[in-house]
């Protein structure tokens, strides 16, 4: 992984940002296998790029990489291994810093094999064990380090890498002009809670008549998106069963900060204007 600092007439010029920001070069036959009509579209100062070395100078100090050389996968592979190690790095430096301690010590005695028998086993990324000891402690009972940085290694770890729940909404319509209709409808969107469950609950919300949202918290966005899909289909079911309608207005997707924080504004709004509406009129 590097880091775009230059570009010049030859190629681009780069930080190597796994070895100590070492300088690198890209030459410009090496940035893409396509000709090239405007560098600019194919790299920019500041961006990280995946790429491969090509050659190594040591008596001059010369680097030359290639970004046209890199497969998709090995791409992908690359960003996951660095955006490990960066989090990684940022869990030992901050415990570190916490504790007086030199960062490249505790990285010693946190990620070295501590026996024979783990030198054998298939490379696990710590990242990956770190994970682990969330859920359980063993995985920690074999590091020599003082109580106090197991503390604060503990406390770090879940703190970056506990699992964050993300927020899935779906937007519907319903409407039902029979006898029972407003009945219908209320039946018909208590069916949809039922779909969720405790890891992925649905919960229902009146925007304004006839506009309903579904949301769902879960730490698995392919089961929220699904469960909002049966909800849908439980109110679709429910709700022509008694001759009334039901128009998906947005499909099941995961919602930003932003989405979520103008969408409660966008609530608190509605409910607002509705007391106006429903309340008295001052008496003159």
């Amino acid at each position: 992984m590097v880091n775009v600092r230059s570009i010049a007439e030859m190629g681009a010029y780069v930080s190597l940002l796994e070895y100590n920001n070492i300088e690198g070069m890209i030459l410009l036959s090496e940035l893409s296998r396509r000709r090239i009509r405007s560098i600019n579209k194919l790299i920019r100062v500041g961006k990280n790029e995946v790429v491969m070395v090509l050659r190594v100078d040591k008596e001059k100090g010369y680097i030359d990489l290639s970004k046209r050389r890199v497969s998709p996968e090995d791409i992908a592979k690359c960003e996951e291994r660095y955006n490990k190690a960066k989090t990684v790095h940022g869990v030992l430096r901050q415990v570190a810093q916490e504790n007086h301690l030199e960062i490249e010590d505790l990285k010693f005695k946190i990620e070295k094999p501590n026996s024979e028998d783990d030198k054998k086993i298939d490379y696990v990324h710590c990242y990956d064990v770190f994970k682990m000891g969330i859920t359980d402690d063993a995985v920690f009972e074999e590091l020599d380090v003082t109580p106090e940085i197991l503390t604060a290694l503990k406390a770090q770890i879940r703190r970056r890498l506990t699992p964050q729940p993300i927020k899935v909404r779906a937007d519907i319509e319903v409407t039902c002009f029979t006898y029972e209709g407003i009945e219908a409808i209320r039946s018909a969107l208590q069916a949809a809670q039922n779909v969720g469950t405790e890891d992925v609950p649905v919960k229902v919300k009146l925007i304004a008549p006839p506009m309903y949202v579904m949301t769902t918290s879960t730490l698995d966005k392919q089961k929220g998106i699904q469960k909002l899909q049966e909800a849908i289909e439980a109110v679709r079911e429910h709700i022509t069963a008694k001759k009334g309608t039901m128009s998906v207005k947005m499909e099941p997707k995961v919602v930003s900060v932003n989405e979520e924080k103008e969408f409660l504004q966008m609530i608190e709004k509605l409910e607002n204007e509705n007391r106006l509406v429903d309340g008295d009129a001052p008496e003159d």
